[in-house]
């Protein structure tokens, strides 16, 4: 008799927690988790087209200013440490997302500094594959940002998905844990300076 109530016991209790792993949407949370890897994917895939253009870019003005070598090597240096962060979906965490986007964040700067030195050219900016490339990277920092928003509000989704309860429950029993969102650059609160 003890063993009849036991297995009856053990029964409910499988039925129950099945039923509450159901009904707590735990599949809604593996398709939100799915969602931020798959906006992370195009967060990455945007800076590697940036990357990508980089070399062109850095060729196209060092054919008209062989004097700038230290911008260009800065740019070309940012370049190779910023392709050389790479992050798993997996293994996305608040430290290795700031180390991913300081490099980025380097990378941005670097080629500021390179696109300020064009300034001086006035040949090199009337050059169609030079202005080619600059429209081409503007565009990929536009990219970016798009690509950045959909991975934070995915983020968002998936991190108020397994905050809520009674998700929050059993989340961490099946590894959901909270996903990093991307930090302002420093400096950013404040406007840029316009003097005329």
């Amino acid at each position: 008799m003890k063993k009849f109530i036991f297995k009856l016991i053990l029964i409910v209790s499988v039925l129950t927690l099945s039923q509450g792993l159901t009904s707590c949407n735990y599949n809604s949370l593996v398709e939100e988790r799915q969602n931020v890897d798959q906006a992370w994917a195009q967060v990455e895939n945007q800076y590697q087209r940036r990357a990508n253009l980089i070399p062109n870019l850095v060729n196209t003005v060092k054919g008209y200013s062989t004097h700038e070598s230290e911008t260009l090597e800065k740019v070309t240096e940012a370049r190779a440490k910023a392709t050389s962060i790479t992050i798993n979906a997996d293994d996305l965490n608040e430290e290795n997302l700031a180390k991913y986007q300081q490099a980025q964040n380097d990378l941005s700067g670097a080629l500021k500094s390179l696109l300020a030195v064009t300034e001086a050219y006035p040949d090199l900016k009337a050059n169609e594959n030079f202005m080619n490339l600059q429209t081409q990277l503007e565009g990929t920092e536009n990219r970016i940002s798009t690509e950045i928003m959909r991975y934070t509000e995915a983020v968002k989704n998936y991190n108020t998905a397994i905050q809520k309860f009674p998700t929050n429950i059993y989340a961490g029993w099946f590894g959901f844990t909270p996903k990093p969102q991307f930090k302002a650059q420093a400096g950013a609160e404040y406007a840029p300076e316009v003097k005329f």
